[in-house]
């Protein structure tokens, strides 16, 4: 049987294409799935409790990313969540990096620790912060605790 060349041309557009539509609809979901879990909502809802991580954003508007996932910081098992996310004000953006575990008994998720590094190299603490006027005299010089 022979087959024509536009036949196997238009074999491979096809082929291309579902593939394509198949991991872009991969990628989605995966997405829609960090997005969902109560370890990241648990994260995003620290970081938006902390006036002067928010303030050294410029947030509100907060703007959250996907998580990149092929970075190896980001690791998600059934007892362990530890990820990375993108975040974005109008000042300036950087990343919240996150650990959480998840209580055999419960099976709730407790976030353990958040840590806000920005651009500038400015790290905030979420889970401890610092009090508000103490982050604007060290945000003055330059050295937040």
């Amino acid at each position: 049987m022979r087959v024509s060349t536009s036949q196997l041309q238009q074999l491979a557009i096809f082929t291309t294409l579902f593939t394509g539509g198949g991991i872009g609809t991969m990628y989605y979901l995966q997405q829609k799935t960090f997005t969902q879990s109560d370890y990241h909502r648990l994260a995003l809802q620290k970081l938006e409790e902390c006036p002067v991580a928010m303030e050294s954003l410029g947030a509100p508007p907060l703007r959250v990313y996907n998580i990149h996932l092929t970075d190896r910081q980001n690791c998600v098992d059934p007892q362990r969540a530890q990820i990375k996310i993108p975040v974005t004000g109008s000042k300036t953006g950087g990343y919240l990096y996150t650990s959480s575990i998840r209580d055999p008994d419960t099976n709730r998720w407790t976030l353990k620790q958040a840590v806000l590094k920005l651009r500038e190299g400015q790290i905030i603490d979420l889970v401890n912060p610092p009090p508000p006027a103490a982050a604007q005299i060290s945000t003055e010089t330059g050295n937040l605790h």
